[in-house]
C-alpha cells in the first residue's frame, strides 16, 4: 500500500475527529473511504453529463439545414459547453 502524508487545519482535524467516531477506528480508515466516496461521485456525475450528452444529441443533430459560419459553430459551441459545465457543477 502506497503511503500519502496531508497536512490539515487544525478545525479540519477537529471536524475529522468528531465525524469519524463511531464508525471509524482512525483517521486513516476515516479518509480513506471519502476519497472512495468522492471518486465514485465524480464516476456517477460523469456518467450522468455523458447520459445527458447523448440526449443532447438526439435532439440537436449536429448539422442542420442551415448553414452556418465558423464563428457562429463555434459560439453554439461554446455556450453547449458553458451549459453543460454549469448544469453538472463545474462553472459558477
Amino acid at each position: 500500500m502506497e503511503s500519502i502524508t496531508i497536512k490539515v487545519e487544525p478545525a479540519l482535524a477537529k471536524e475529522i475527529d468528531r465525524a469519524m467516531h463511531p464508525l471509524y477506528s482512525t483517521k486513516t480508515e476515516f479518509i480513506r473511504e471519502a476519497i472512495r466516496d468522492k471518486i465514485i461521485q465524480n464516476k456517477i456525475k460523469k456518467m450522468h453529463i455523458e447520459k445527458d450528452l447523448v440526449e443532447y444529441r438526439k435532439t440537436h443533430p449536429p448539422w442542420g439545414t442551415k448553414q452556418t459560419t465558423y464563428e457562429e459553430e463555434r459560439r453554439i459551441r461554446e455556450n453547449v459547453g458553458n451549459e453543460f459545465l454549469k448544469k453538472h457543477g463545474f462553472s459558477d
